[in-house]
């Protein structure tokens, strides 16, 4: 079986301890890895420029957007582990709530931490622990698929936060059955998947689902209220066998991908469509091997 390290460089709260309790949780890793009978190679993540083959398991090191950016370079068919390197100590948070935020990663999505790291990759590798299918968002502009699917969530707004961004959607069935067209005046429009329902999404007042759903939660951001009517339509579910059709009428847009980093610039006119019919991700979740 060969592996995948993937790391990356941390900084918290106080950048020199995150910076040494990351690389200590590096050099943990590397140290296990080397004693099993696999053949792995560590990558920092800022150099990943191309997707993933040929590796039967991606192992993260860092917290939940490390596994994000990781995920946007791997298919359904390799299985990512992560490993949450610095995870928030309720301790700290309590010692120092008068103070600073003290939270550090909140690892949602990371299986392992360094004191578990292990137990979790043997389970892996005699298959005790199976890796769980979380669904992806899938988004065409134009009727062209996008290359990049979403782990967590997308955003579709004005690059200016200031700016009013202007579009209408309706949710179209399998059977061509459509919801009444909305037409909104916002600060954008958020989707996310079951796994993200519990970050940005659920922040913003939404709700959080069963993490193996295959439905994608929508929420528009901040509208220019039009009745009650409309109103009961900016916030609700697009079923797994549903679409979201989508019109941009701003002179400018983006669509980001899991946060600011990974984004599709769309224009006035544009059509957008979203679904969860994107190739699902394996993950190995903590709950399931713990």
């Amino acid at each position: 079986m060969s592996t995948k390290l993937l790391n990356q460089t941390r900084f918290l709260a106080s950048p020199i301890l995150g910076c040494k309790v990351h690389k200590e949780a590096i050099n943990v890793c590397q140290k296990i890895l080397q004693q099993k009978p696999i053949d792995w190679k560590p990558i920092f993540r800022n150099n990943l420029s191309q997707p993933i083959h040929n590796v039967d398991l991606v192992v993260t090191v860092g917290g939940d957007g490390t596994l994000l950016q990781a995920s946007h370079f791997l298919d359904d068919s390799i299985p990512v582990l992560g490993l949450n390197s610095d995870p928030t100590q309720a301790e700290e948070v309590e010692k120092f709530s008068n103070e600073f935020d003290a939270t550090r990663s909140t690892g949602y999505l990371c299986a392992a931490t360094v004191k578990n790291f292990e137990q979790v990759l043997d389970g892996f590798l005699e298959d005790q622990i199976v890796p769980s299918k979380l669904s992806r968002i899938s988004v065409s502009v134009n009727s062209k698929v996008l290359p990049t699917c979403a782990l967590n969530d997308i955003l579709i707004a004005h690059p200016c936060p200031a700016t009013v961004s202007r579009f209408s959607f309706k949710i179209r069935g399998d059977d061509e059955t459509c919801s009444p067209l909305v037409n909104c005046r916002s600060s954008g429009l958020r989707i996310s998947t079951a796994a993200g329902s519990t970050a940005a999404m659920h922040s913003a007042g939404g709700f959080p689902m069963p993490i193996l759903s295959r439905d994608l939660q929508y929420m528009v951001r901040e509208p220019i209220s039009q009745g009650p009517a409309i109103s009961r339509l900016m916030h609700g579910l697009i079923k797994s066998d549903q679409s979201m059709d989508a019109s941009w009428f701003s002179k400018e847009g983006f669509i980001y991908f899991d946060g600011s980093h990974v984004f599709h610039t769309i224009q006035n006119g544009d059509t957008i469509e979203i679904s969860s019919k994107a190739p699902v991700l394996q993950v190995v979740l903590p709950h399931l091997s713990t």
